[in-house]
């Protein structure tokens, strides 16, 4: 009995301990999850959102903030960004007058080669063209002989006719007159012959026109040509042309020259390939087209460039067919303020803040002019020292006040101010 008894003691602390395991288990199952999320929000509140517990901290609202530009009233010409290609103001292509064939070339007969004007730059076979100027030579004697013989046989005619005491004026036939008349004519053929088979051997030797460049050689020595034979491509080089285009909307801005009198307008020419190339190139607007392109109704103004290869002045040449561009001044614009582009919201909408009062109000402009940088005003209420907002302040309406930002760039310059929101646009 006393065995059976400590055996049913053990069994039941045997079940009361597994019966309190099994609770604290359930307890521990339930207490550790929240205590993981306590501690993740512990967590996230102090290391993950420091301002945000800053801002919970002091409570206090905090203003729009914004960089402000200083407004001046100035006088400003406007540029007019243009580009061509440079040409050629005289290109041709060098021909043969007669035929023949080339028994030598100047040492300039080159691609690319410059040359002077008078220089023989193709020189044919001479001795056909030197017969020919032998026989003309000799038919004009024999014209002058027989001119000799016409006018003493007239001489003699009328001699006669006196002598034979007629009292009434011989007649043309009798002075022999026609044989006299056919005499000087044959002498005048004659001396024009002569003059054409002399014109044809000096044009064995063909002559540089101008001083010029070749641009592309056609001929070589031994190759027989016929009379007009394309030889060379060459252009002249005491100045070369642009063309620029100019758009309608910009025609009005601009007094280009129309007249020979007119006089020319300065401009500069840059590098269109190459950014990197500072080098530039006064060229002057000489003329403008009489029409307008079909296509795009552009204005082509025409450019002068004077010793565009820089053989007098030493500067860099400039290359036929090279792209450059341009800025063509316009007329002046008197008392207008100079607003950057980005401080400009869309529809032509800035924000001017009130000097004493930091308070912003929002303004529709009308630009007199307009490029990639600027916008240019004439508005009588922006004076000078009207602070401009540069900060995208889109949801805040009139009156509210703003914190001005120190201005970060150094000795006083005014750059656009950005508050990391400046390249938006309003939409």
């Amino acid at each position: 009995m006393a065995e059976s008894t400590e055996s049913q003691t053990s069994s039941s602390r045997t079940l009361h301990s597994a019966a309190k395991g099994s609770s604290l288990v359930k307890v521990w199952r339930l207490i550790l999850p929240l205590i993981l999320l306590g501690t993740g929000w512990f967590a996230f509140n102090h290391w993950m959102q420091p301002e945000v517990r800053e801002k919970q901290q002091r409570g206090l609202p905090q203003l729009p903030k914004t960089r402000v530009i200083e407004l001046t009233v100035v006088d400003f010409e406007p540029q007019i960004e243009t580009s061509g290609v440079i040409r050629a103001h005289n290109q041709i292509i060098l021909t043969s007058q007669v035929s023949g064939r080339i028994v030598a070339t100047h040492p300039q007969f080159e691609d690319g080669a410059y040359f002077e004007e008078g220089t023989v730059l193709v020189e044919l076979d001479k001795a056909d063209f030197k017969t020919a100027v032998a026989s003309a030579k000799s038919q004009q004697a024999q014209a002058l002989a027989i001119l000799a013989q016409e006018r003493t046989r007239a001489k003699q005619a009328r001699l006669d006719w006196e002598d034979l005491g007629y009292e009434e004026e011989p007649s043309e036939l009798v002075l022999r007159v026609p044989q006299l008349r056919e005499a000087e004519a044959r002498v005048e053929a004659a001396a024009a012959q002569l003059e054409q088979a002399e014109r044809s051997l000096e044009r064995c030797q063909i002559r540089a026109p101008f001083d010029g460049r070749m641009r592309q050689r056609m001929v070589g020595v031994s190759q027989t040509i016929g009379s007009g034979t394309s030889l060379a491509s060459i252009f002249s080089v005491d100045y070369a042309e642009v063309r620029l285009p100019i758009e309608a909307r910009h025609m009005r801005f601009l007094e280009l020259p129309e007249e020979a009198s007119d006089p020319p307008v300065k401009i500069i020419l840059h590098d269109a390939l190459d950014e990197s190339n500072k080098v530039e190139r006064e060229a002057w607007i000489v003329r403008t087209e009489g029409a307008l392109n079909e296509q795009s109704l552009d204005l082509f103004a025409i450019a002068r460039i004077d010793d565009p290869f820089g053989r007098e002045s030493g500067k860099a040449p400039l290359r036929i067919g090279q792209p450059v561009s341009a800025k063509v001044p316009g007329r002046p614009f008197e008392k207008v303020v100079v607003i950057p582009r980005k401080a400009v919201r869309q529809l032509s909408r800035i924000t001017v803040v009130d000097r004493d009062s930091h308070t912003i109000t929002k303004r529709m402009v009308t630009p007199l002019w307009e490029n990639d940088t600027d916008l240019i005003v004439s508005d009588e209420s922006l004076i000078d020292g009207t602070l401009l907002a540069t900060a995208y302040l889109v949801y805040t309406p009139d009156g509210t006040p703003v914190e001005i930002l120190p201005d970060p760039s150094p000795e006083g310059e005014n750059p656009v101010a950005t508050n990391g929101n400046d390249d938006k646009t309003d939409q």
